[in-house]
């Protein structure tokens, strides 16, 4: 059984460069589910105090990280959930967050939503992940 991940973005839905309609993963693998990230650095220092720009970059190293340890990269990336405090520049923290998933062919599914408020009033911003491993 080929163990794959197929990218689908059906007639009559938008195509846009920056993320998939539907994703489907076929075969054995490993299914990652990364809890949401936000800007607390490895020290557990919060990065980018009122910079939305400045805490994404901090957002999406973590979620590199994430990604490594468990063997992938952003290419594994199946959705990201993004929610960003109401209020802050979306359009800013998503050309950062375009250095980290570049170019891909098959971008993941993303859910973007402005939230009043999240855990702590100084992150702006938080994202939780689903990646796919296969099995080689």
């Amino acid at each position: 059984m080929m163990n794959r991940m197929e990218h689908i973005n059906p007639e009559g839905l938008i195509k846009n460069s920056a993320f998939s309609q539907i994703i489907t993963t076929k075969g054995n693998g490993k299914t990652i589910y990364i809890g949401g990230q936000n800007a607390v650095n490895g020290n557990g220092e919060i990065v980018g105090k009122n910079d939305i720009l400045k805490q994404t970059e901090q957002v999406m190293k973590n979620l590199e990280i994430a990604l490594k340890s468990c063997g992938v990269n952003f290419e594994s990336l199946v959705k990201l959930n993004i929610h960003i405090v109401q209020g802050q520049n979306a359009y800013g923290a998503f050309q950062v967050s375009q250095k980290f998933l570049g170019q891909n062919p098959n971008p993941p599914i993303i859910t973007v939503l402005y939230v009043a408020g999240l855990i702590n009033p100084e992150f702006l911003l938080e994202i939780d992940a689903i990646a796919f491993k296969p099995e080689k």
